[in-house]
């Protein structure tokens, strides 16, 4: 059999002499994944095919057709391939062929378009047609840190890092596009996947996504940024209609996806499954069309959420460009390989063949995926990638070291050393359970995790301290989600008490007790699908580190998880850590800051409130909503509008057990007296402010200098003051250094609902300046006036 390009193949509807430029195309793109066992007999057929055809090269190498040209114009590149595409070839662009796939254009060298999961790792491969696990050999992977920790980090260099990082691993895998990131805000602390984004703040979000999204595309795989919008809880998120004021969605949930498709340049939004004005958001013409492509300029695929999608002409009209993941009959249940059946099949081109529409909506939407397929699939020599490499590892542990939160370190309780630790006794499940599987689609096969107790007893016996080990409490021992197994047993028959004697009789041995708990990957906890049932710790936690604080001085609390919790204990304990889900390095990450090897540096990319009530979503009482008589919907009224987080702190004056941005260190600061780079500025100008801070104590260490602004005067009510910029700077004892922060204009705006659009006011502002919204010591005045 001849290669499917070649002259031999009677090509249907191009001339014969433009098969061989499409060809050597194709040809370079598949010896990229000679690796696959799958793909070797048919390269070995194509071979043949090439050499029984070398005659003809001299005569159509001169001829490459448009499309293929990368020294073209994308724009025009679309233009000349659009029109070479038949109505079914443009129908099967849009939607899948598989789990995790769309199918291509054989005949003109357009490749299938492979997807799959993240965003903190490449899922592992799964059947074709199944959720079950393809029993692949080389899909292990580095699991990063999630995005809570990223964002916990407050430097966007590390999060291009990441980035890049996670994309070389997708381009091994043949991956071209993977789902995530995830930059939907933290409304509720009780939110299951809160895991995957990356905090309360628009501006935080927005400057740590968009270079996610550059360093994730600089490797040709195409950053899906989720869930938009709105996609606040999981609990009812299939059912949920966000009723929510205009100020609130653009002042607040809109900016970080504007991030990044503005700045990022993002080639891919997933819609959300949660409606908004009673539509469901991934064909919601309002966000998509309106927001979206036409204000945003966005020029990439809006995707859909797995079995986001609804009806059909929605879908036409209302913004959806790729259908993926829809019950394979397209209406409510599972069947096998009936990917036609979805609605932007079948029943699409039934409604363009009896003339309800024309094509003008489906070329727009195949546009777009040809513009995506453009700068991915149908790039040249595309860079081949690398699987758990010793960098990747390298930047997963750095990312782990940065954004670990050291949340309090009462009478220098930290780090461990050997002047003043002899014992150590670790305690608690999460010191020795697996946090790499589970959690839904996040979930991930690792080439290696390293345990929390694994990592602080090498590191700890290295300079002769004992660690010893109590299980303190039992929590899931299934070691199993969604048929997926860690291969762990964490059985253990014992009664609470019985282990809450154990780890006491230890504690009093030890110098330090390290307790490790906090929530896990089952539902109810932090996973997809589900959202918490309560704000406190569970399996009888609280119980545990008590009893343990009745014994010891100098406990140390490590909270595993990506949502704060209630910690009743607080004030009886030494140290608190937030260790967040740190991946493949987890316990080498906890280990290098628990024992000094690490300075810590991470800030709180959330308002950790002291009690559930403190937070707006819930002292409103309109969590989770209310289900409508006679309909399986739940309206959901953010009645807090902007007063999200530490902007509901500054309104409704609670006191939160952590503020947003705080985070100690094992040395000392000190800020100077802040300047501005002018005293008045106007529309379309920039302000850069500069303060000198020192490092005051005896170890190198690195400070996050953050930028709020307050608006002295406005029509509309403004919050007390906003995050507008930050920078990270890493000192040595002794050493001073210029933190410059430079914002525009823009920045003093806010959203006006009458006037459909952002309003930057004349008057006085005031920027605040400090190392946690709770601590801003250095403070300027300027104005923003009218142009003369």
């Amino acid at each position: 059999m001849g290669c499917p390009f070649f002259v031999f193949s009677k090509c249907l509807a191009q001339p014969c002499r433009l098969c061989f430029p499409i060809f050597f195309v194709y040809l370079q793109r598949e010896t990229n994944h000679l690796f696959y066992p799958t793909r070797f007999h048919a390269m070995k057929k194509t071979l043949l095919s090439l050499m029984a055809s070398l005659f003809l090269l001299p005569v159509l190498a001169a001829v490459t057709p448009i499309y293929l040209d990368e020294l073209q114009p994308l724009e025009l590149r679309v233009d000349d391939l659009l029109p070479r595409l038949t109505l079914d070839e443009k129908i099967a662009l849009i939607h899948a062929q598989s789990k995790f796939s769309s199918p291509g254009v054989a005949r003109l060298g357009i490749p299938t378009f492979w997807t799959d999961d993240g965003p903190h790792g490449v899922r592992p491969d799964v059947l074709w047609d199944e959720w079950e696990q393809a029993g692949a050999t080389n899909d292990s992977c580095v699991a990063f840190p999630a995005l809570t920790c990223l964002a916990a980090t407050w430097n966007p260099a590390l999060a291009l890092a990441y980035g890049t990082a996670l994309g070389e691993e997708a381009r091994y895998r043949g991956k071209d596009m993977i789902l995530g990131p995830g930059v939907n805000i933290c409304r509720t602390p009780l939110n299951g996947r809160n895991f995957e984004y990356m905090g309360e703040d628009p501006c935080l979000a927005g400057q740590m996504v968009a270079p996610y999204v550059q360093g994730l595309q600089s490797q040709t795989v195409a950053a899906c940024v989720k869930h938009y919008a709105l996609n606040n809880n999981e609990l009812f998120r299939h059912n949920t209609n966000v009723i929510v004021d205009d100020r609130a969605l653009h002042e607040i949930y809109l900016p970080a996806f504007r991030a990044a498709v503005q700045q990022g340049g993002a080639w891919a939004i997933m819609g959300a499954y949660n409606r908004y004005r009673d539509t469901h958001n991934c064909h919601n013409s309002y966000l998509l069309g309106d927001i979206l492509k036409r204000d945003w300029g966005f020029d990439g695929v809006v995707v859909s959420d797995w079995g986001g999608t609804h009806d059909t002409e929605q879908a036409i009209t209302g913004g959806l460009d790729m259908e993926f993941g829809t019950w394979t009959n397209g209406l409510s249940e599972g069947a096998r390989n009936a990917y036609d059946n979805y609605y932007l099949a079948l029943p699409y081109k039934r409604l363009i063949e009896q003339g309800r529409y024309g094509t003008r909506e489906l070329d727009e939407k195949v546009r777009r995926v040809l513009r995506l397929m453009l700068r991915t699939t149908l790039r040249d020599r595309r860079p081949r990638g690398a699987m758990c490499s010793a960098e990747h590892y390298a930047t997963a542990r750095a990312v782990g070291d940065e954004g670990i939160v050291l949340l309090q370190n009462q009478a220098q309780a930290l780090p461990i050393t050997p002047a003043n630790t002899r014992r150590v006794l670790v305690v608690g499940e999460n010191a020795i359970k697996m946090m790499t599987v589970g959690g839904g689609s996040s979930s991930l096969k690792v080439q290696r995790e390293v345990l929390p107790l694994d990592g602080l007893r090498d590191r700890l016996r290295r300079d002769g301290i004992d660690v010893d080990y109590a299980r303190g409490y039992v929590g899931d021992t299934t070691g199993a989600y969604n048929g997926v197994t860690t291969g762990q047993n964490l059985a253990d028959r014992r009664t609470p008490q019985q282990l809450i004697d154990e780890a006491v009789d230890k504690a009093r041995q030890a110098d330090v007790v390290v307790f490790i708990g906090g929530l896990n990957k089952s539902p109810h906890q932090d996973a997809e699908e589900y959202d918490r049932e309560s704000y406190g710790l569970p399996y009888g936690q609280d119980a545990v580190i008590e009893a343990l604080a009745q014994v010891s001085r100098r406990v140390v609390v490590v909270n595993i998880s990506g949502n704060p919790v209630a910690m009743p204990w607080r004030s009886r304990v030494a140290a608190i850590a937030q260790g967040w889900y740190l991946g493949s390095e987890t316990g080498h990450a906890l280990a290098d800051v628990l024992c000094g090897d690490a300075n810590p540096s991470g800030k709180l990319p959330f308002t950790w409130p002291e009690r559930l009530d403190d937070v707006g979503a819930h002292a409103l009482g309109d969590y989770p909503g209310t289900r409508r008589a006679n309909e399986d919907v739940w309206d959901e009224h953010y009645r807090e509008g902007i007063y999200v987080g530490y902007r509901w702190v500054d309104k409704a004056k609670t006191r939160p057990a952590f503020a947003f941005g705080h985070g100690l260190s094992y040395t000392t600061f000190a800020l100077g007296k802040p300047m501005a780079s002018a005293t008045t500025i106007t529309a379309g100008d920039s302000i850069t402010f500069t303060i000198a801070v020192t490092n005051t104590g005896t170890c190198a260490g690195a400070e996050v200098v953050q930028l709020y602004l307050r608006d002295i005067k406005s029509r509309l009510p403004r919050p007390a003051k906003e995050l507008k910029g930050f920078c990270k700077v890493a000192l040595l004892p002794g050493q001073t250094t210029q933190a410059r922060i430079t914002i525009g204009s823009e920045a003093l705006s806010y959203y006006d609902p009458d006037q459909g659009g952002w309003v930057a006011e004349p008057g006085d502002f005031e920027a605040l300046i400090g190392t946690a919204s709770d601590n801003l010591p250095a403070r300027v005045r300027f104005k923003l006036v009218e142009a003369p």
